[in-house]
């Protein structure tokens, strides 16, 4: 294969000037200060690359904007609005997530904390994800909630800031990656017992093993281009929608002995052996947030979306709106037809849910919704790798991980990162590996992947209410956003309390909640790595790109035009 290096690639559709270094000098760092022997954004060194110069009068409206916030445009933008929509509501998987996780608040509190943590958490979920929403339409770029702190964060700050924000937002998505890559293989594998009359049971290497072949799957689907990947995500929400309607109907149906409304909403049958009850109640909000999470992905292909500053937060706050509303009710639908708790949860097919599949509907509409949901689930994780792959390239672009001319670069058939695909689908597998220990270590990374996720929003979100320095983009709260974005922050804080504590006790090293055990992990790692080698090179978002203006932008997906421009812009 052909790839551009990683100061070679080619911005798609764009002509730039040859002699970048006659017409400016050295890139300019966006992370400024001369402090403690840190370097100014002006810096002088034989280590500087040059910027890259682009003609306004060539560029689209978003291109002309990415190149305003010192990037390239590399990426087709080739996503829609539908497209944009199916990728949002595909990366919170809904129907399959449900189904993976509505075993957490049985454990945790029975019927009534499965309906009424979703309703509770389900309003935090919200709250982060227009706060996620506004900052992405403000600054739309692959780097998502990372590249805002440029913006946000104190200027003596912005390198150390985003360092944390960046590595807690690529550990979520990948322990999110793989919890949703395991989950599908479990799904797979229930199926594969079921229509065995429960002959085979499923085991952690068996479960494992078929994770790793399924990844490899959805890795190599993201080796195809921008223009049919945006074809197939256009097609999962239309059969996304279709299975979760259809199963809530055939459950109510079909279920011929449902709870009664008091059960459903009143009964709190604790299993955790946590006191008191209510505190036991509050870990059934694991479903919900694990659920409603990974907000700012779509942001990740913000590069490959026409008009993103308000596709992209139009496709994040209505998906989630959707998953809050839709994942309730299917929540409420299984709560009524699950039969007795115990025999439920203690299923020999390893998954709930599929044993209330075939409770209610028998062993062929058991396999149907079973499978449908395994389906889901893939869709999960190929946008899922997607996103994933793009947030380390644009990492990769600020040299903020090891090895990024490696990740930076772009195959020139795709034009796409195809090492970036390779390396987060091989995280996703190896980290997975855990779970041949014991289910409980793959029930940490669920917890990691909430904990990370939403921390790596809120610190953005902390700077713009501390600090002041935001200017708000086409798509906004307006005076609601300061207590959306409070209410965002304090509900973060809660829950991350509760997903670090074990979900059972007395604690074993069998039930122990290993999430704290990765979290320290990974943060000396990122520690480690920052004193002995990042803080020497990484200053932040890069300045890749400075705009030459002078003529009006072309509209919307047309970047071309030969016309000169009058003075430089620097941004």
């Amino acid at each position: 294969m052909d790839f551009a290096a990683s100061r070679d690639n080619e911005p798609y559709g764009l002509k730039v000037e040859d002699k970048i270094e006659d017409k400016i000098g050295t890139r300019q760092r966006s992370s400024a200060v001369v402090a403690g022997g840190r370097r100014s954004s002006a810096v002088d060194g034989n280590d500087e690359e040059p910027v890259v110069i682009i003609e306004g009068s060539q560029l689209s409206e978003e291109d002309r904007r990415l190149a305003q916030m010192g990037y390239v445009q590399v990426y087709k933008r080739e996503f829609s609005w539908l497209s944009c929509f199916s990728f949002a509501v595909s990366v919170s998987g809904l129907f399959s997530s449900v189904i993976t996780t509505f075993s957490y608040p049985l454990y945790a509190g029975g019927a009534a904390s499965a309906v009424w943590c979703w309703l509770i958490s389900g309003v935090g979920c919200m709250c982060i994800a227009l706060s996620v929403s506004e900052l992405v339409s403000a600054y739309p770029t692959s780097g998502g909630l990372y590249f805002t702190c440029k913006y946000l964060a104190p200027e003596n700050w912005v390198a150390e800031i985003s360092w944390i924000c960046g590595w807690l937002n690529l550990l979520g998505q990948i322990a999110g990656t793989a919890s949703t890559e395991y989950g599908a293989a479990q799904l797979l594998l229930a199926a594969v017992s079921m229509g065995s009359d429960f002959t085979y049971s499923p085991t952690q290497g068996a479960t494992v093993g078929v994770m790793a072949a399924i990844t490899t799957l959805h890795g190599a689907l993201n080796t195809l281009n921008t223009r049919a990947l945006e074809r197939m995500t256009k097609t999962y929400v239309i059969f996304h929608v279709g299975v979760l309607v259809s199963c809530c109907i055939t459950l109510l149906v079909m279920c011929k002995t449902k709870h009664s409304s008091t059960y459903v909403w009143t009964n709190v049958t604790p299993d955790s052996g946590w006191t008191p009850t209510g505190w036991s109640f509050l870990f059934g909000f694991l479903s919900v947030s694990w659920t409603m999470t990974d907000y700012d992905a779509t942001a990740h292909i913000a590069e490959e979306i026409k008009n993103p500053e308000l596709k992209a937060p139009w496709a994040i706050s209505t998906a989630l709106g959707f998953t809050y509303i839709g994942g309730w009710l299917l929540t409420i639908v299984l709560t009524y037809c699950m039969g007795d708790i115990a025999t439920t949860l203690a299923s020999p097919l390893g998954q709930p849910v599929a044993q209330i599949f075939y409770n209610n509907t028998g062993k062929s509409g058991g396999i149907f919704f079973t499978v449908a949901g395994f389906v889901i689930m893939n869709f999960c994780c190929i946008v899922s790798i997607q996103a994933g792959s793009r947030t380390v390239w644009a990492y990769s672009r600020d040299e903020m991980i090891p090895l990024a001319r490696i990740w930076y670069k772009i195959n020139r058939t795709t034009t796409t990162p195809l090492y970036a695909v390779w390396l987060f689908t091989v995280c996703c597998i190896l980290i997975n590996l855990i779970g041949l220990g014991s289910y409980i270590t793959i029930a940490a990374i669920f917890n990691v992947t909430a904990i990370a996720l939403d921390w790596s929003y809120c610190i953005p979100i902390l700077c713009k209410l501390l600090y002041g320095k935001f200017e708000p983009g086409p798509w906004h709260l307006g005076r609601a956003s300061f207590y959306i974005n409070c209410w965002a922050v304090i509900w973060t804080l809660f829950v991350s309390v509760i997903f670090i504590l074990p979900t059972d006790r007395p604690v074993t090293p069998l039930n122990m909640n290993y999430a704290a055990v990765i979290l320290v992990g990974i943060g000396l790692f990122a520690l480690i790595y920052w004193v002995f080698a990042g803080r020497f090179f990484y200053f932040g978002p890069r300045t890749k790109a400075q705009l030459i203006e002078g003529t009006p932008a072309r509209e919307s997906g047309n970047s071309s035009g030969d016309e000169k421009a009058a003075r430089v812009v620097v941004y």
